[in-house]
């Protein structure tokens, strides 16, 4: 598989772009696959890295509703679930938007995975880590550049 093009998260868009993303999309807990799609959206923002949603119908894992929600200025309320799967279970580890914005529509019931809470992620080929702190789920890899918000001291960017 090709290498993703290099990608500087200051040159994202505000307000944010949806696109349809190429890659395969891969999501592991428990040594179970929770999620494989070749369907996927990535929402771009700038100073973030990109969110990546998955159609339910590519989810594989149990999902409990959880505790609380949020409120996005672009993309609306977001609904919260545990995510199970291979005997693991991991808290609040997924949302999604169910009646977003209509500039969000295509997201609409799919699913983003916080990658700090899932065993792996992958965008094709390339391992994920987590978009620093504990609030934003941004998937970053290897081909990101640009600092990502998220971290101590980013919270007002």
């Amino acid at each position: 598989m090709a290498d993703l093009p290099i990608e500087n998260v200051q040159d994202y868009p505000r307000p944010p772009a949806l696109e349809p993303v190429a890659e395969r999309l891969v999501v592991r807990l428990g040594g179970a696959v929770v999620a494989d799609t070749r369907h996927g959206y990535r929402v771009l923002e700038t100073h973030h890295a990109p969110t990546y949603y998955i159609p339910r119908a590519d989810v594989r894992a149990a999902l409990q509703p959880a505790h609380g929600r949020s409120l996005c200025e672009w993309k609306g309320q977001a609904r919260y679930f545990d995510v199970a799967a291979g005997g693991a279970t991991a808290p609040r580890a997924a949302w999604t938007y169910e009646r977003p914005t209509p500039r969000f529509r295509p997201i609409a019931g799919h699913l983003a995975f916080y990658a700090g809470a899932m065993e792996a992620c992958f965008v094709g080929d390339a391992p994920v880590r987590p978009q620093p702190g504990d609030f934003y789920g941004g998937w970053v890899t290897d081909n990101l550049r640009g600092r990502a918000k998220g971290a101590p001291g980013t919270e007002g960017w």
